[in-house]
């Protein structure tokens, strides 16, 4: 059986601000965590390389022990703080990028940026770098609870967009929240996504939904004692299971939420 683990960074800095602190890692210990990659024989994929070589018949086989290094949003600080540290290890990332959040967006620009955001042509030169850019929406809703229009925007003038100015494909994208459902996913498919990537805190699996992927949550109060288990795949339930609670507590409202939108004909 196929088990990956698919890692879930967000914003790496020393200096968060209050918005970013939860999923904030400081530089040091981002450091410490892909040295302890490195020097334990995991080999980095992109997510679009995981997924090329979990496909049937392309000839492609997964490493031993293969890892996936994924960042959230699009923070100015991926580019000052992380991209050092993953050039230094030569390892390849992805990076979701919310493109209405983009630093000099412009008339593009939408939603409410939690921190500095990168740039157009700092998001070139990362992807130049060997980083894969992959989408994040347009303005960082939740996309479960758009009506269908609203959905189809969000998705469309992000991978449209982030094509333009990149000049590459985009082939996956991650939920902003890492919520979805059966129809943001269906509306994900028809946008031209290979693959979608949730959260779920979970090792990724040939038994998951491509585009249902889930990731490992790394954040403030993620020691190196709990990476290590993560990574290796030890004790994973018990490592995440405040965040497993919320998650299907919170589902469980997001549900009832859309439901009743739909009753009330807002959706």
């Amino acid at each position: 059986m196929i088990r990956v683990p698919i890692l879930m960074y967000h914003s790496i800095t020393d200096r968060p601000n209050q918005d970013t602190k939860p999923h904030a890692v400081r530089t040091g210990d981002f450091t410490e965590q892909i040295d302890y990659l490195s020097t334990h024989g995991f080999t980095p994929l992109t997510v679009a390389d995981l997924v090329a070589s979990v496909h049937k018949n392309n000839g492609r086989s997964l490493p031993e022990k293969p890892v996936v290094v994924t960042f959230d949003d699009g923070y100015a600080d991926f580019h000052t703080h992380a991209l050092p540290v993953l050039e230094q290890y030569a390892f390849p990332a992805t990076v979701f990028l919310t493109s209405g959040w983009v630093s000099d967006a412009g008339k593009d620009a939408a939603g409410r940026p939690l921190d500095d955001m990168l740039s157009w042509s700092q998001a070139r030169e990362i992807a130049g770098a060997g980083i894969e850019i992959g989408g994040h929406s347009h303005s960082h809703p939740q996309l479960d609870q758009l009506p269908d229009a609203e959905l189809r925007q969000e998705l469309r003038r992000n991978k449209g967009l982030l094509e333009d100015k990149i000049g590459a494909p985009v082939a996956t994208m991650a939920y902003p929240y890492g919520y979805s459902s059966a129809r943001v996913r269906r509306e994900v498919r028809k946008a031209g996504y290979w693959a979608a990537c949730a959260v779920n805190n979970a090792i990724a699996a040939d038994r998951h939904d491509l585009l249902a992927i889930p990731r490992l949550t790394v954040g403030q109060h993620t020691t190196m004692s709990m990476f290590r288990r993560a990574v290796e795949g030890s004790a994973i339930p018990l490592i995440y299971l405040r965040e497993r609670v919320l998650t299907k507590g919170y589902a469980v409202v997001r549900r009832t939420r859309y439901g009743l939108q739909r009753v009330r004909g807002n959706v």
